[in-house]
């Protein structure tokens, strides 16, 4: 497992030759940050997954500053975040409503937005933002919970998969 990873992910060398990135070699270089063992690859995938959830285009930002203050692999927990993408973030943001209307006990059923008209755009516009005011609070409650629940079934599922490649493995050496 280890060894399919590495290819994927790159090195320290890639990380020093990027000028962008070298002002910040010295934090990005750290060794537990790309470090590949079932803690820090459990860590990662947890930190990924919160972090996926993250709306627009910080999502690796968010998954990098977490694995540089929880010292996991960075290159997976920046990879992990590409479980959201224009395919899955609209049933992720719909289970989040739903989990977040749940955790707030509002049994109102999904409220539509209204209807666009341009002859009375003012007042459809006054509209849209009362309805976007009553799904906000939902909403961000339940990406929270929803966050949380991946991060924490994803570092148990990691954790549980690495265990049982190990087990595998130590099983076939004692085969032979």
């Amino acid at each position: 497992m280890r060894r399919f990873l590495r290819q994927y992910l790159p090195d320290h060398e890639t990380i020093r030759r990027n000028r962008w990135l070298r002002p910040f070699a010295n934090t990005l270089l750290h060794p537990r940050l790309w470090h590949l063992n079932r803690h820090s690859a459990a860590g990662a995938v947890a930190a990924g997954l919160f972090c996926g959830l993250i709306p627009g285009p910080l999502q690796m930002l968010g998954a990098a500053l977490c694995a540089v203050v929880f010292r996991v692999n960075l290159p997976l927990a920046m990879a992990t975040t590409l479980y959201t993408n224009p395919f899955t973030i609209v049933p992720l943001y719909l289970v989040a409503y739903g989990i977040g209307r749940l955790l707030l006990g509002d049994s109102n059923g999904f409220i539509a937005p209204p209807d666009f008209s341009l002859s009375h755009f003012a007042a459809w516009a006054q509209a849209l933002e009362v309805w976007m005011l009553s799904v906000a609070k939902p909403l961000a409650i339940g990406l929270v919970a929803l966050a949380c629940g991946l991060a924490v079934a994803g570092y148990l599922l990691t954790k549980a998969a690495w265990r049982l490649h190990l087990l595998a493995a130590l099983r076939r050496r004692r085969c032979r």
